[in-house]
């Protein structure tokens, strides 16, 4: 059975989340100590780690560097934190995904798999089926038998997003992609493209399904269907 490793401080919202996992088949360990949560890592085979950034005895960004440096384990961390600059730096700093208290258990758990199912992807040198088909030729999508005329960057958007479903982008980083040319331009540049893109997607493909998913104040990632579901 997999092992899911629980930091977090808040005993009843560590039993809760432990509760959760173990109903959907994975085992769960929970500390509150960082150096403690440290030590199990490196001793023991978790395949994700949910750490809470606020810790007694410890921070939990400092935590996840100190594991990146001997560990590629999924990490998610957990967090009261809503500015943009700790989300950003905590995906920065190596983290997988980044979920913000309050949160539903079962989403917790729904991240845990799409992680875990990601990074499965990855070790076998996989691509993750999206149903999406790009047609660089003709700046289309094809899904279902439905095709979607995008513009350029509309296209390119979509392109980058779809090379790592999952992956949480940075408005700076489409930025880098659709502008190589490093124009000046507002960041929220992003966030119209974004929104002509989706609204495409959901005008034209089958089903009700939200391609495209928002992570507040940091940026987009793509969404295969069966993470929504």
């Amino acid at each position: 059975m997999s092992r899911i490793l629980i930091v977090e401080d808040e005993p009843r919202l560590a039993q809760l989340l432990a509760d959760y996992l173990r109903h959907s088949h994975f085992d769960a360990d929970i500390t509150a100590s960082a150096p403690q949560a440290e030590q199990w890592v490196r001793e023991r085979d978790y395949r994700a780690v949910l750490l809470d950034l606020m810790l007694p005895d410890g921070d939990g960004m400092e935590l996840c560097k100190a594991i990146r440096r001997f560990s590629e384990v999924p990490v998610l961390m957990i967090t009261a934190r809503v500015e943009e600059v700790d989300r950003l730096l905590g995906l920065e700093i190596g983290a997988d995904d980044y979920i913000c208290k309050p949160f539903s258990p079962r989403e917790v758990v729904a991240r845990v798999k799409a992680v875990l199912r990601r990074s499965r992807m990855a070790t076998a040198g996989e691509q993750v089926d999206t149903g999406l088909h790009l047609d660089r030729h003709r700046f289309e999508v094809v899904h279902g038998g439905h095709r979607v005329a995008l513009t350029a960057i509309e296209f390119e958007l979509l392109a980058t997003l779809a090379r790592q479903p999952g992956r949480i982008w940075t408005r700076d980083q489409l930025m880098d992609v659709i502008y190589p040319d490093h124009r000046v331009v507002s960041d929220r540049t992003i966030d119209s493209h974004i929104r002509k893109l989706r609204r495409k997607l959901s005008a034209d493909l089958p089903g009700d399904h939200d391609w495209i998913g928002s992570v507040y104040g940091v940026g987009y990632r793509l969404q295969t269907p069966d993470e929504t579901t």
